[in-house]
């Protein structure tokens, strides 16, 4: 059995997660099968959309744990440690059960390689995919909070059999995979639709939100939507944007009969989160044209006629143009910077694209930060995994 390290490692040489996904559900239900899962998961909050599907899982899970549900949750990318991903009540599971989940997945497959059942080792997404319910299932727990890794269609999550699905905003991203349009990326979210299985939906765009309805219709999938939440909706993470995405987890927890007290407890780490007093650091992972625009209006309303310094990076699959578009206006003076990822965009790249009169470039997140400032607060953003960086240094 590989120990913990080892098997970090194993799920590294699978590739870059983003590149290597492989998006189809029939090597992923093979493996689902011959772990058992079928008929041994535990009912699934399933969540798909493009922004705000972290933040939303958190909201249902806290919710849920306040309840008394004993609950699991898997979620991704991880900040800094991979066991982040899977979580029971509340805790990122242990090394050493990260380790055995890896090993369990790991000979299933080495199993039905030998056999010719499959062709070959499931993906690094895949893998940790069935590691999260081979933990759920051995842990017991009462329901799984699952979030969408890729689309929702032909995501490796879509195996699953959800109590109930909610789609968060679907907007611009991962075009490369779910199409040029809204609605074909709203296509993709709306994947996860199952007959008979209620769906909650957040605020759409009016495309969207067409394409959402018309594939519920088609499944028998009843619909139900953010905006018919009742009563006050506790909601504890900041930014305005974070208001649907309550309403949206409100109204899921309202279909499950779950009090929405145990909202007010959630936490989202590198989603406008404030590390640092003083001085003032807010980090927060908007890698995306909505996700920037959100963090724009948040500094624009709570840091007017403030100085503020931004650090950014992002990676090269991203709409940077448009990202640092949006985001450097906001900056009085700006260090671009790269995460440790094959696919950063070296910053004299993203400068290229988007000059800033006052800017610099740093080769890693530990330098920037240790660059002279003069700021009022400092945001480190773009990439999660540049975020991930900055947290593991300024977080204790």
């Amino acid at each position: 059995m590989r120990n913990y390290p080892e098997s970090v490692e194993f799920l590294y040489t699978l590739g870059n997660e983003l590149k290597s996904a492989k998006l189809g559900l029939e090597l992923v239900g093979l493996l689902w099968q011959a772990m058992g899962f079928h008929g041994t998961q535990p009912p699934v909050i399933h969540v798909a959309g493009t922004n705000g599907k972290g933040s939303t899982c958190a909201m249902i899970e806290a919710a849920l744990r306040a309840a008394g549900v004993r609950t699991g949750l898997y979620t991704s990318p991880h900040l800094i440690h991979p066991t982040e991903r899977i979580q029971i009540n509340g805790r990122p599971i242990t090394p050493e059960q990260f380790a055995h989940a890896f090993d369990t997945v790991h000979r299933t497959a080495q199993r039905l390689i030998a056999d010719g059942t499959i062709a070959h080792h499931p993906s690094y997404f895949e893998t940790v995919t069935l590691m999260a319910f081979e933990v759920f299932v051995d842990q017991n727990v009462d329901r799984a909070v699952v979030e969408v890794g890729l689309g929702g269609r032909l995501d490796a999550t879509n195996v699953v059999k959800p109590e109930l699905c909610v789609i968060t905003p679907v907007d611009f991203d991962h075009e490369e995979w779910l199409g040029k349009t809204i609605e074909s990326i709203a296509f993709e979210k709306a994947g996860i639709l199952k007959p008979g299985v209620p769906a909650v939906i957040a605020a759409q765009r009016p495309a969207a939100r067409a394409v959402i309805e018309a594939r519920a219709r088609e499944v028998g999938a009843p619909l139900y939507y953010a905006a018919e939440v009742t009563g006050p909706v506790p909601c504890s993470l900041a930014g305005e944007h974070q208001v649907e995405n309550a309403k949206t987890a409100a109204r899921a927890l309202q279909l499950l009969g779950i009090p929405l007290d145990g909202m007010a407890r959630a936490t989202w780490p590198g989603r406008l989160e404030t590390v640092s007093r003083d001085p003032l650091i807010i980090l927060d992972g908007a890698h995306n044209p909505a996700g920037a625009k959100a963090l724009a209006r948040y500094v624009q309303q709570q840091f007017a006629g403030k100085r503020v310094g931004m650090i950014f990076g992002a990676m090269r699959d991203k709409d940077v143009t448009e990202i640092s578009s949006i985001l450097f206006p906001l900056a009085d003076e700006l260090i671009c910077t790269a995460a440790g990822q094959a696919r950063a965009l070296p910053p004299e790249a993203m400068l290229a694209m988007t000059p800033h009169p006052n800017a610099r470039t740093a080769a890693t997140i530990g330098e920037a930060l240790a660059l002279p400032r003069d700021c009022d607060v400092l945001l480190i953003t773009g990439s999660l995994y540049l975020v991930g960086e900055a947290r593991a240094l300024l977080v204790s």
